[in-house]
């Protein structure tokens, strides 16, 4: 038996390779499914199920695709209604893998189709459970992806109170949790950065497992949710009526454009220009409106947070060999408009002559001096959490997420000195701003963690 979790960091995203005895199973493959096909070839084995544990909403998932190829059934818990054909599974029905067995366990709140699926190693005893996002290492699935006209978020949570103990907790200590997502991913609040654990152990330290009344967990899920980014629900319909195979996407995105072809489609199309190099770079020189990016970090879910329109034509810049990478990110969240990219990347358009901008960005130690001779605009666009647990006195917290409907809270007249963590979100709310014509951004580099490094704690306020 080999069970393998095949980890995308830039997802925060769990699949699962499964095998016995030639056969093998996909647990919420992601869309470049030739990942998993070449496993199984390579082992000699034949996908034989392709496992969905909901439908969802953080990603689009490679099902339909992968089923396309190796002719492998999809299977769904209860309640699934998706539009191409699958195995709607019934509570506890089992499927065999080789010498395998995995039981489905109905355990809606997240969603009401969510199902984790508990697997039986050869001698029929339970090994690990992959429990979506149902139940994270940490944490729980948050219950308001997939509100109904008839049920609140209340009411999901209530639902995944009751799976929980229904379900879950009577399972042995001994079985390994592999869910869905870890740390980082806008399905749950307090995911760790493990990705699995024993059973036992989550029963211990995660807060949804603990004995606690229904109206305590409910509160506990509810407490301190964020909107959902507005990719989320074009993702969940892309997984229930199918999408676009990831090679027709590629063949699009894939066209090298000549500076006057790129800037004629940007022209004509209204694209939007993404600009996916790193920071450092994209301060000295950038196509004028450019929103950077970049690849080298949270991009996918960024770019869902922050381009609202999944169906958006894009045209994007990349340092030379990433050009793949980026279209696979894209398509991984949905979007799949992709129009090409510059051949060359800027070093070809300003050989072309063509108008290039840039963004002031200073040092920790250039902010210092600036800041302590005090009447400074400091806009600091990390979450809310990461704020109230420190930050600079006088300063303002506009999280990026929210940049687009808090543009009043930026300066038109005074600098409007920027940071972050570490300097990835901040160049993206100075080229976001730049592209809406404030000329008055400077970027602070290295963010909170360089700054304070040459402050005096007085100048940082906790409030905890």
């Amino acid at each position: 038996m080999k069970v393998e979790q095949i980890y995308t960091g830039c997802l925060a995203q769990g699949a699962y390779y499964i095998e016995s005895d030639g056969e093998a199973a996909i647990i919420d493959p992601l869309r470049e499914v030739n990942t998993y096909i070449n496993k199984a070839k390579k082992n000699g084995a034949t996908v034989k199920y392709i496992f969905e544990t909901h439908f969802h909403a953080d990603f689009v998932s490679g099902h339909v695709e992968l089923s396309q190829k190796t002719n492998a059934p999809i299977v769904y818990g209860p309640h699934a209604n998706p539009a191409f054909e699958s195995i709607i599974a019934t509570d506890e029905q089992v499927f065999e893998v080789g010498k395998i067995k995995i039981k489905v366990l109905h355990t809606p709140g997240h969603t009401m189709e969510s199902s984790c699926y508990l697997l039986f190693d050869e001698n029929g005893k339970e090994y690990c459970i992959f429990t979506g996002d149902t139940l994270f290492i940490g944490d729980v699935g948050r219950p308001d992806l997939a509100q109904k006209s008839n049920l609140t978020v209340q009411d999901l949570a209530g639902y995944l109170y009751d799976s929980l103990r229904s379900k879950i907790l009577p399972l042995p200590n001994h079985i390994i949790v592999y869910p869905a997502h870890g740390a980082g991913s806008a399905c749950g609040k307090n995911m760790s950065k493990e990705t699995f654990d024993s059973l036992g152990h989550q029963k211990e330290v995660n807060y949804a497992l603990q004995e606690q009344s229904k109206e305590d967990f409910i509160k506990a899920v509810t407490d301190g949710l964020t909107p959902p980014p507005y990719y989320f629900p074009k993702n969940v319909q892309l997984n229930k009526t199918g999408s676009a195979s990831l090679e027709s996407v590629m063949e699009s995105g894939l066209q090298a454009l000549s500076p006057e072809a790129f800037e004629v489609a940007a022209n004509e199309t209204g694209a939007i220009i993404l600009d996916t190099r790193p920071a450092s770079d994209f301060k000295d020189g950038f196509i004028p409106n450019s929103i950077n990016i970049g690849i080298k970090g949270d991009f996918a879910p960024w770019v869902g947070t922050l381009i609202t329109d999944i169906q958006q034509p894009i045209l994007f810049v990349a340092d030379a060999g990433l050009e793949t990478e980026v279209i696979t990110r894209l398509s991984r969240v949905g979007y799949d408009n992709i129009l090409g990219y510059l051949a060359g990347g800027i070093e070809a358009w300003k050989a072309a002559g063509k108008e290039t901008d840039s963004i002031e960005s200073i040092s920790p130690q250039e902010f210092r001096k600036i800041y302590i001779e005090g009447d400074v605009t400091v806009i600091d666009v990390r979450k809310n959490t990461e704020f109230e647990a420190e930050h600079l006195v006088n300063a303002e917290n506009i999280p990026l997420a929210y940049i687009s409907e808090n543009m009043a809270g930026f300066s038109k007249k005074a600098t409007n000195y920027i940071h972050c963590a570490g300097g990835y979100r901040s160049m993206i709310a100075a080229s976001i701003l730049k592209s809406r014509g404030f000329d008055n951004v400077v970027n602070v580099e290295g963010g909170i963690g360089a700054i304070k490094q040459h402050l005096p704690t007085s100048d940082l306020v906790s409030s905890y």
